[in-house]
């Protein structure tokens, strides 16, 4: 039965623009001693593996602590000629854990992984999170992201190391463009 139903959901959901792997997350090196405060502020997306809900183009994200202390995620995408704007929640499950962070998008939805596996908090930050399916297959997502639109050649080529010794698989990691964008 459980074969059954695997053989139907691995053509769905190769289809679909996610990166699927078999068998349970695995678990990557973390940020040792990281600083939400420093963390905060605006990261630029520099590239990614694929995700369905990020096709546009000027992606962004800006990290606020609120008053009740969970952090506001605000992103921004220009897709379909429009700028779409999201906001998300963002909480730290562990403080012994501070860079194994956790994030949703709706109230109906429960929270994601969100662990920075690298930041120097001024140039480049390495995020990674995965979810598993019954611990059959995981659903995996990484990003490099900037403070600025453009990373120099070098920051970008660390990250990408860093994704690789977690074996991360960049054959299906995307540039986001960043070329023609508007900032507030």
């Amino acid at each position: 039965m459980w074969l059954y139903l695997v053989s139907l959901l691995v053509p769905l959901l190769s289809a679909s623009a996610q990166t699927y792997h078999w068998g349970p997350c695995p678990s990557p090196k973390v940020q040792p001693g990281f600083s939400l405060e420093k963390y905060l502020g605006r990261w630029y997306e520099i590239e990614k593996l694929p995700a369905s809900y990020a096709k546009g183009k000027c992606i962004e994200a800006n990290f606020d602590v609120r008053q009740d202390g969970t952090i506001q995620v605000l992103t921004k995408q220009f897709y379909k000629d429009k700028v779409r704007k999201v906001e998300g929640t963002m909480i730290i499950p562990d403080p012994r854990e501070a860079s194994k962070l956790a994030l949703s998008f709706s109230y109906y939805t429960p929270y994601s992984p969100y662990w920075v596996l690298s930041t120097d908090y001024t140039t480049v930050a390495v995020v990674y999170s995965c979810f598993d399916v019954l611990r059959i297959f995981h659903v995996e997502y990484a990003w490099i992201l900037g403070r600025s639109r453009f990373l120099p050649a070098e920051a970008t080529r660390y990250a990408q190391g860093l994704l690789l010794e977690e074996g991360v698989n960049l054959f299906q990691m995307r540039l986001t463009g960043q070329e023609g964008c508007q900032d507030d």
